[in-house]
This record gives structure tokens, sequence and C-alpha cells, in this order.
């Protein structure tokens, strides 16, 4: 049987039969009334109650052979000159149901006379006339059904198709986003590798035993949310902090840091390891180059409906001529992770701030359902 007549009924979509017996029962009224007041305009005299009936019921023939004729065309689509049979079977059909067409409508006229004649009419005779006569509209009726049958199934499987095409290019970049995302993952990892060949190099064991522990902890979190593109903002704050304990290993005292996040923010929806990067990026080009160190400041604020999450460190300011975000993997990995999450609805920033310091910030819109009827601090 055809896929499309195999599926399942909803009550949304009303089942098959019921457009076909509504739309020939509208032409089967259509017919008797325009019929019946056109003659009576005339003056005739017919039986016009069983005139008005048999015109009604006498297209039964048609709104049984729809389904057949449906099947026919899906089965036997004659949308280009295939083989012969092809036609073969859709002539044949056509005249079929203008033989049961003609059969029922001379057998109705003679079982009522709804015309109201003098003499009876041979039953062949009637049944001749009627089939002859009704040759063209037959035809006609018949190519409509299948272009009607056609273009319905056109607009379904056209459908089908963009609900398969969005439910690809919904994978397609959902694993674009986490190859970029395994990406950052290993980057972090050798830079804390080193971090730790460093301490070793130092003979700072305990340090270095202290900075493993802590990556692995970190590393173990990564990998439990590994499915999820998108985390509470309170979520993604623990994991920088996680990546901060392993940095302030490091750096023990020459790092600084401190987040002004307003609680009723944290459960406002952010991707997955938006933060660590930027922090990274901090203490890479900022602290990092400092003997004495430095402070680092995270904050978060709502506006307009944008949740802005910001990164700032006092360590050298950028020249005016580039003020730019880096092009390293994690900041330029970040980019492009945005821009498939969010179009262009998202704004990444990297600016002097003060005459010391450098603030970087990124921009996304404010999703949670939870809390988007807080007012925004402005």
């Amino acid at each position: 049987m055809d896929q499309t007549m195999d599926q399942p009924l909803t009550h949304s979509q009303p089942p098959q039969w019921f457009w076909i017996a509504a739309i020939w029962s509208g032409v089967g009224l259509f017919d008797a009334t325009q019929t019946v007041f056109a003659m009576r305009a005339e003056g005739m005299h017919h039986a016009w109650r069983w005139l008005f009936l048999t015109l009604l019921v006498e297209w039964l023939p048609w709104a049984l052979a729809t389904p057949l004729v449906l099947r026919l065309g899906r089965r036997f689509p004659p949308t280009q000159l295939r083989p012969l049979s092809t036609w073969l079977r859709h002539f044949s059909a056509c005249i079929a149901i203008d033989l049961a067409f003609s059969a029922w409508s001379a057998t109705l006229e003679k079982l009522t006379n709804p015309y109201a004649g003098p003499e009876p009419v041979k039953f062949l005779h009637l049944l001749s006339g009627k089939f002859y006569g009704g040759l063209l509209s037959s035809f006609i009726l018949y190519t409509t059904v299948l272009l009607v049958s056609y273009l319905l199934d056109s607009r379904e499987r056209l459908a089908r198709q963009q609900t398969e095409a969005a439910r690809l290019n919904e994978q397609l970049m959902e694993a674009q986003l986490s190859a970029l995302r395994r990406q950052i993952e290993p980057h972090f990892l050798f830079n804390t590798l080193n971090s730790i060949a460093g301490l070793v190099r130092e003979k700072r064991n305990d340090a270095a035993v202290t900075m493993i522990v802590e990556l692995s902890d970190f590393m173990r979190r990564v990998l439990e949310d590994s499915n999820r593109q998108e985390v509470p903002l309170g979520e993604e704050l623990e994991f920088t902090r996680k990546y901060l304990e392993i940095q302030k290993v490091r750096f023990v005292e020459r790092l600084q840091c401190t987040m002004n996040v307003p609680s009723e923010l944290l459960p406002a929806q952010v991707p997955m390891l938006i933060l660590q990067p930027i922090v990274e990026n901090a203490i890479k080009h900022g602290i990092a180059k400092r003997v004495q160190g430095g402070a680092l400041r995270i904050l978060a604020s709502r506006s307009n409906g944008m949740l802005t999450l910001s990164v700032y460190n006092d360590g050298p300011s950028l020249p005016a001529t580039s003020e730019r975000i880096p092009s390293g993997i994690g900041i330029s990995n970040m980019r492009t992770r945005l821009q498939s999450l969010y179009g262009n609805n998202f704004k990444l920033d990297m600016q002097n701030h003060g005459s010391t310091g450098v603030e970087v910030s990124v921009s996304v819109p404010f999703n949670d359902a939870h809390v988007q009827n807080i007012p925004a601090k402005e």
C-alpha cells in the first residue's frame, strides 16, 4: 500500500475519505442546484425533487473511484513520457469510471424518471448516450483528480524534504559545535600540561601534583557534560573557578580573581566553555607578562535582552592600532561557535579599559525560562 495512505490518522488531519466525500458531495450539490434552478427558470416541468436527488447522488461512482485514481497516480505518475503501459492504465481507468458513471446515472433515471418523459427510454440507449456524451467530461475530471493529487503529494514531499533538511542541518550544526568544542579541550589540556612541566622543572612537585588533581577533576566535569552545548551560567562559572584554581597553583599570589555576577543571572543559558578561553587569554597576554602578576575580574549583566559577560585584567594595555581580538585557537574557535549558535545575534569585543588593563566582553541573547520575567539590570 502507498506509504502516504499508510500514515496514521491524527485528530488534526481528517482522513482521506472525509475530503473525498466532502468534495464530491459539493460537486453533486452544485450540479443538482444549478440544473434544477436553470430548468425551472426556463419554464420546464419535471419531477423536481426526483431530478434534484438523481443529480445529487449520480456522482457516487466518481467518489468511490477517486481512491483508485489517487493510487494509480502515485504508482504510475503520468508526469513524463514513460512506457506506454502507464498511459494505457490511466486511459483504461478513465473509460471504466465513465462506463460505471453512465450505468449508474442511467439506472437512476430509469427508476425515477426525473424528467417526467411520456415514453420510457430503453436502458441501453440511455447508457450509450450518457457514455459517449460524457467521455470528454470524464477525461477532464480524471485529469483534474490526477493533477490535484500530484500537487498535494508534491507539497507533502516538499514539506517532508524541508523537515528532513532542517533535521540534517541541526545535526550538522551540533556536530560542528561539538568538533569546535573538542578543539578547545585539548588546547587547554596541552597548555595546562606545559604549566605542570614548568612546575616540575622548578622543583615545585607538590604544586605540580595539586595541579594534576585539579586538572583531573576539571576534565571529568567537562566529559560528564560532553553532550550539552549550553549550560547555566552558574555551571559555567564553576568550570571557570576550577580552571582558575589550576592557574593559581602556578601563579600563587600573583593571580588575584574576583567574580561579580548577580544571583538571578546564574540560571541563564550560555555556551559551555565560553569563559575559559577568555580567562586563559587574559592570563597569558596580561597577568603572566607582569612580574608582580595582576588581578582578573569577571562580570555579568543583562540589558536589552542580551546577557553580557566580561573578563577584565589589569595587564598591559593594547596599542591603539592592535585593539582587536587575538586569532588564537581558543578565541577564534569561540567566535565560530557563537556564530553557529546565534548567527549574527552576538557580540565579541576587546578593548583597553582605562589607563591600564584590557577587557574582553561577549554578549549573547538572554535565554532562560525560569528568569526571563526578571527586570533587566541596567
